[in-house]
């Protein structure tokens, strides 16, 4: 299960017409939103799976850690010095302060809610990865997966949607059901594309979010069926053979 991945895409893609909101709209003689369009298909291959025994090792202990909230232990894991933060603008890692400082930073490990731990423990759950380009040594989790740049442009183009609107299926032949229920009716399967992800003004996250097929048809997939693109990415270094967290790529939770 990609538990960040169900994060980001819950945070990004709540649905947004609840049939109490279309209900209440009627009464009050507001318009309804539009029908939803078919859209042409753009292929994505999901990421796939690192295979290699020492990172396996360093995932498990991260698990561990994350699940303790324990940051002695984490600094264990993490390069003493070199740490990087690679943001909007360029590296923003503290040189001054230690790899575990600078860590805890970009996830908000401070924080009371203990977001940033849960966010540590999504990073050690996914066993996917990719290098990271102009570091030489270095894999970042999670991967994106594979598909057509151009594709994909033409098709937020044409739908006036941007990425965040995006998701793909992380397996085959996800069911789409026509009711937010695990035994509603299946009225399509999603093949290896892209599918439209609506939204919903709710602060309960779903189980379940509501799409848009390539045909135009809408429904619902599990939350775990289907995984956004550009995450943040927690980044591992092997030095000597060894894996150790050695930086971080994306906004984090600082502003």
């Amino acid at each position: 299960m990609h538990v960040l991945r169900q994060t980001a895409l819950v945070a990004a893609c709540i649905f947004a017409f609840s049939s109490a909101t279309t209900a209440q709209n009627q009464q009050r003689g507001q318009p309804q939103p539009a029908k939803p369009a078919p859209y042409k298909p753009v292929t994505v291959t999901a990421p796939q799976a690192i295979n290699d025994a020492a990172l396996e090792a360093l995932r498990k202990q991260l698990g561990e850690v994350a699940q303790n909230k324990d940051r002695a232990a984490l600094a264990k894991l993490v390069v003493g010095q070199g740490f990087f933060w690679i943001g909007e603008k360029g590296d923003r890692a503290d040189k001054r302060r230690s790899g575990i400082d600078n860590l805890a930073a970009a996830l908000g490990l401070k924080n009371k809610d203990g977001a940033g731990w849960d966010m540590l423990a999504s990073f050690a759950d996914d066993p996917t990865g990719a290098p990271l380009r102009d570091r030489k040594n270095v894999t970042c989790v999670p991967a994106d997966p594979t598909f057509d740049g151009k594709a994909f442009n033409d098709l937020l183009t044409s739908t006036k949607t941007d990425a965040g609107d995006w998701a793909y299926p992380v397996s085959a032949d996800v069911e789409v059901r026509a009711v937010p229920q695990a035994n509603g009716p299946v009225i399509e399967k999603l093949g290896s594309v892209f599918v439209r992800i609506a939204t919903e003004n709710t602060s309960n996250p779903p189980t379940f979010l509501r799409v848009v097929t390539p045909s135009g048809k809408t429904g619902f997939v599990s939350v775990d069926s289907v995984a956004p693109i550009g995450n943040d990415q927690l980044c591992y270094v092997k030095e000597a053979g060894d894996w150790k967290i050695g930086g971080y790529v994306g906004a984090g939770d600082v502003p």
